[in-house]
């Protein structure tokens, strides 16, 4: 429901603040704003989305939490969505989300809210290989057997490596 409230009362906000603004200062300084603003936003996004791509790789290095990372490389894409669709609106909402403090605050604020149930990063290199302990996992070993040691064969099949 609210999804449906935001795809409407977006666009009117927009159009009233193309009225208000282009009233004020006439309809060539609007148009240049609104596509300035895109100019700028394609720009600080590009930046902050390299920054954010480094802090992912770095989090991944050190195997630590990615969690951060991705979710402000997730507001640096909504931004640059916001900072391309023309309007006043989308854009003060795209510079806000390119802003580390408010993104950080806005991680802040869905942390709360969400709750991951399980978070596991895998083996580094070197690590012994974790098991888990599944119930319908049989565990067996098993010898590599060669065509030609094979008894009654004539050689390989066409199906096997040589």
């Amino acid at each position: 429901m609210w999804l449906l409230l935001a795809f409407l009362t977006v666009p009117l906000i927009e159009i009233g603040l193309f009225i208000q603004v282009g009233g004020l200062i006439g309809l060539w300084p609007t148009l240049a704003i609104v596509i300035g603003t895109a100019v700028l936003g394609t720009w600080l996004v590009r930046a902050q989305g390299a920054m954010a791509l480094n802090d992912l790789r770095s989090s991944f290095s050190r195997q630590g939490d990615p969690t951060e990372s991705l979710a402000h490389g997730a507001m640096i894409l909504i931004a640059g969505v916001l900072l391309l669709t023309p309007g006043f609106f989308t854009d003060a909402l795209g510079f806000a989300l390119l802003m580390p403090p408010f993104r950080r605050a806005a991680f802040a604020y869905l942390r709360k809210r969400v709750h991951v149930a399980h978070f596991d990063m895998g083996n580094g290199p070197g690590e012994p290989r974790r098991h888990r302990h599944d119930p319908g996992t049989i565990e067996g070993d098993y010898q590599e057997v060669h065509p030609s040691s094979t008894p009654g064969r004539d050689g390989p099949s066409g199906w096997t490596k040589h």
